[in-house]
């Protein structure tokens, strides 16, 4: 028996969609008919992303009453029209270009494109990306050129290893790092022209002096003139990253000054350093309100395993998808770390990554510390408490453990007696 659905449909009177490439952009602007009901009346321009075009386009859809302005993420073309028009007072939603795709066989021109969105969105038919307030937005650029730059320094480093393998020069083999001061001490004095093996291992300090027999070992090689000119540059632009990387420091500590608060809070997270505290709020913001439920963030960040079912049956089960690269890296950091410590996260990692390996081990605890994270900026006075690493032992009936201790060694071979402790 049909049924009347609870659907209504609901259109945005006054809409207009942004076709934005890197020179103009194309605006349609869809408002109703006042003289005939029920008709729409629709403008199609361009406009060039010039700063004063963007102003007229921004006084043209506020004459004419529009009250969501939607454009697609492209590239980073979005960001001057996004910030221009909402600076003015407009409602800008930001939508992914893969919701709002074409159908197939479609003619494809900026203009068409324009129109195709606006009618989409007057439509309710796309929800927005999450576009975090100015101060976030500061602090994102900040965090994430830091990252940026601390993984060009990691990579400059693994080319001066390759370098020092190339010479024969095996020091990453005794030292645990061939960036610390000895080092470093010893890689001036091969740039220098220092080539004896026994007077560069004595240039080792505090531990590793007690590894001079295996740096002897490890200098002797045929470093050249090549390898030290070609060091010699490395060097520098390492040094030169590490000062930036110092310089951006102290100003994501002045811009991170208004959310101290939360900084220290997430900080109490097994797992999650100042450092990492700093990129989830420049990711996620502290207004939770844009998640309405913890699920929403997780699902937002790529951390919730997808479900496909097709005829009856699930494909692809499990399968997160590409978030936040930056959110991301941080919280799979987080849960690698928090997967050594005696802690309830760390238990819950190695408990998962027995059974289904240390990848699926490491989202489902970056999904765990991102719940977490979302109840303590959802409520500024919860601290984190830690339920301890014998949370699950504790809830776990001890016939059923005792069951499955007796499957696990008659599967290995043995008979099992058991007999009552005195």
């Amino acid at each position: 028996m049909l049924q009347q659905a609870p659907d209504h449909e609901q259109i945005i009177q006054r809409v207009a969609a942004l076709d934005i490439g890197k020179a103009s952009l194309v605006c349609c602007i869809r408002v109703p008919d006042e003289d005939t009901p029920g008709k729409r009346l629709q403008e199609v321009a361009s406009y060039s992303t010039m700063t004063r075009s963007l102003l007229s386009l921004a006084d043209r859809l506020r004459c004419l009453g529009v009250t969501r302005v939607v454009l697609e993420a492209t590239s980073d073309y979005w960001k001057p029209v996004f910030y221009l028009l909402e600076a003015h007072g407009l409602e800008v939603w930001l939508v992914n270009s893969q919701h709002v795709k074409h159908l197939p066989g479609r003619p494809k021109t900026d203009k068409l494109d324009a129109v195709w969105l606006a009618k989409v969105a007057e439509r309710q038919m796309i929800r927005p990306s999450f576009v975090p307030p100015p101060p976030i937005r500061a602090l994102r650029d900040l965090t994430r050129y830091r990252t940026d730059l601390v993984n060009a320094s990691t990579a400059e480093k693994n080319r001066v290893e390759k370098l020092l393998e190339d010479a024969q020069i095996k020091l990453s083999v005794v030292a645990s790092s061939i960036f610390g001061v000895s080092g470093r001490a010893m890689l001036a004095a091969l740039i220098g022209g220092e080539r004896n093996p026994k007077t560069l291992a004595q240039l080792a300090r505090g531990r590793m002096r007690a590894k001079i027999s295996n740096l002897e070992e490890a200098f002797t090689g045929h470093f050249t003139d090549h390898h030290a000119f070609l060091l010699t540059l490395m060097l520098a632009r390492i040094d030169a990253w590490a000062a930036d990387i110092a310089v951006l420091d102290e100003a994501i500590a002045q811009q991170i000054t208004p959310f101290a608060d939360a900084v220290e809070r997430l900080d109490e997270i097994p797992g999650i350093g100042a450092t990492a505290a700093q990129v989830i709020i420049a990711e996620i913001g502290l207004d939770m309100r844009r998640f309405p439920t913890a699920k929403h963030l997780t699902s937002w960040a790529r951390f919730a395993p997808g479900v496909k079912e097709s005829a009856g049956k699930k494909k692809g089960r499990g399968a997160t998808g590409h978030g936040n690269r930056y959110l991301a890296r941080v919280l799979g950091e987080a849960a690698v770390t928090v997967g050594r410590t005696d802690t309830f996260l760390g238990e819950r990692y190695r408990r998962i990554a027995r059974r289904r390996g240390k990848k699926k081990a490491a989202v489902a605890v970056g999904r765990s510390i991102l719940t977490i994270i979302w109840h303590l900026l959802s409520d500024p006075t919860a601290r984190f408490i830690d339920l301890g690493a014998d949370f699950y032992d504790s809830r776990t009936d001890p016939e059923h453990r005792k069951r499955r201790h007796i499957r696990q060694l008659e599967a290995l071979g043995y008979t099992v007696t058991l007999e009552p402790a005195p």
